[in-house]
């Protein structure tokens, strides 16, 4: 076998293994955010169940937001990103004001973005939808959500050490 010939083996042999935690690879754009869309949710679900219930409204400064107005912000941009993904409104949201509620709100947006993300069809991902931060293509979109997400989720963690806590260990 020629040395060109090993290498073409090696590359294609490397590029059909599994990923590296056994779940198929996924073969479309949709896919790539969808296997993503996992680990995203159960850190910020963790880090939202990480403050004790009596610390809710805590704030580092006077014009932050309280920690559960931050976690209420993610869930409902949450919502309004997938909603403009599909070209329809964003259904009603709740205003939660307890940490159970909450934790739930969370959740649940991150319940409705999965039932929108994986049925992504190239050609929404090209065509441009309104969304939080304007009318944009679905991956820029899908990209500016997640970035959305991890940072006002960095913003909970820090919160989390002003009072004391470990936030949960990062997890893809």
């Amino acid at each position: 076998m020629t040395s060109r010939a090993s290498l073409a083996l090696v590359v294609v042999s490397f590029f059909s293994l599994p990923s590296v935690h056994g779940a198929p690879v996924p073969t479309s754009a949709a896919g790539e955010y969808s296997k993503h869309l996992g680990a995203l949710r159960k850190l910020s679900v963790a880090v939202a169940e990480a403050m004790p219930a009596d610390q809710y409204s805590f704030r580092p400064h006077a014009d932050s937001m309280d920690f559960r107005q931050l976690i209420a912000h993610i869930a409902t941009t949450n919502y309004q990103f997938c909603a403009g993904l599909k070209d329809a409104a964003p259904p009603t949201v709740p205003s939660p004001t307890d940490k159970d509620a909450v934790v739930k709100f969370l959740s649940d947006s991150f319940d409705y973005c999965s039932t929108v993300i994986p049925n992504l069809t190239e050609e929404q991902l090209k065509k441009a939808h309104d969304s939080p931060d304007g009318h944009l293509p679905g991956r820029e979109i899908l990209l500016a959500m997640y970035i959305h997400v991890a940072h006002h989720r960095g913003q909970a963690e820090i919160y989390l050490r002003d009072k004391g806590i470990k936030p949960p260990s990062y997890m893809i």
